[in-house]
């Protein structure tokens, strides 16, 4: 496989973020301490983090070169085929990087494997060259996954690797009319969770997690087990979160599967404040306002992700 560059992409830590909201070190720290946080925990993050990132880059040198990409530029960054993704951080990152980086292999390096779960991080400094010269050999072992796709009618898309959020900007309720499988129905609600397979195991489970309390509690003698959502890579789930009942708002198309065949329509009745965003990055949103239409489905473009042989 023929690779110009090694892109490798970053996140800043809690104390690079600290530093610039304060304007120096010594100011994050005194806030920091001052409501009795452990600022030293700040550090030791940043330091083990950058010693990771600057080993990568050094046993990059004669293999392959390579780009430093923070994630605040993923929006804007122009991806090819003739690039390798190598995201070093928490596995939101990989997330955040696969929906730009369409059918491009992405190598998930966990630089903290103490303080990170990594399961989109296969890799670590000691071995993640191992990953690279796979790639480069045109022989890798991978696992592919679908992105979920949120079209609107005036032609703008969003894709998700995780989950889409479909409602308003802050704590309100939505107001939208949805369609799905030849059904339709006027909400007044929290908003619209759409998850993929990956991301099943995160906003989605939190759902369930809380629905399957409220039953318990209700029905205290219910022996029922807690089941988390089972997705296949070619379907997507959505569920609407707090839907409210009354006399211009219903509540029984809550919960469905989407397949290829089988989309969410969502038609905004919200003046202002509906936004549409995934993967929890919020700045990146579409405008969800009245007029606005958007059909929710599987996208085309799909997210490689290297594995270990």
């Amino acid at each position: 496989m023929k690779v110009e560059y090694a892109i490798v992409i970053k996140n800043k830590t809690r104390l690079e973020s600290l530093t610039e909201r304060f304007n120096t070190k010594a100011q994050a720290k005194f806030y920091i301490e001052s409501v009795g946080g452990n600022f030293q925990d700040y550090v030791d993050e940043h330091d083990t983090f950058h010693h990771s990132l600057d080993l990568i880059q050094k046993k990059l040198i004669g293999v392959v070169k390579h780009k430093l990409v923070d994630r605040s530029f993923l929006t804007s960054f122009i991806f090819n085929h003739e690039h390798l993704v190598i995201v070093v951080g928490q596995d939101g990152l990989v997330a955040n990087t696969a929906k730009y980086a369409d059918n491009i292999p992405i190598i998930g390096v966990n630089p903290d494997i103490s303080r990170y779960d990594g399961v989109l991080l296969p890799f670590n400094t000691d071995d993640f060259l191992l990953g690279v010269e796979d790639v480069l050999a045109g022989n890798y072992l991978s696992i592919t996954s679908n992105l979920a796709e949120a079209q609107l009618n005036d032609g703008q898309r969003l894709l998700a690797f995780n989950d889409l959020f479909i409602g308003p900007l802050s704590h309100t309720s939505a107001r939208y009319i949805i369609q799905y499988n030849n059904q339709t129905e006027r909400h007044s609600s929290s908003g619209v969770i759409v998850s993929t397979k990956s991301g099943s195991t995160g906003w989605l489970s939190s759902l369930y997690n809380m629905s399957f309390n409220m039953q318990s509690f209700l029905n205290k003698n219910n022996n029922a087990k807690k089941r988390k959502p089972v997705l296949n890579d070619k379907q997507l789930m959505f569920v609407v979160r707090e839907p409210f009942s009354s006399k211009t708002s219903e509540t029984n198309l809550c919960l469905g599967v989407i397949t290829h065949d089988n989309c969410l329509e969502l038609e905004s009745l919200m003046p202002q404040g509906g936004v549409i965003f995934s993967d929890g990055i919020e700045k990146d949103f579409l405008h969800f306002n009245s007029g606005t239409v958007v059909k929710i489905g599987l996208a085309k473009e799909k997210a490689i992700l290297i594995q270990k042989k």
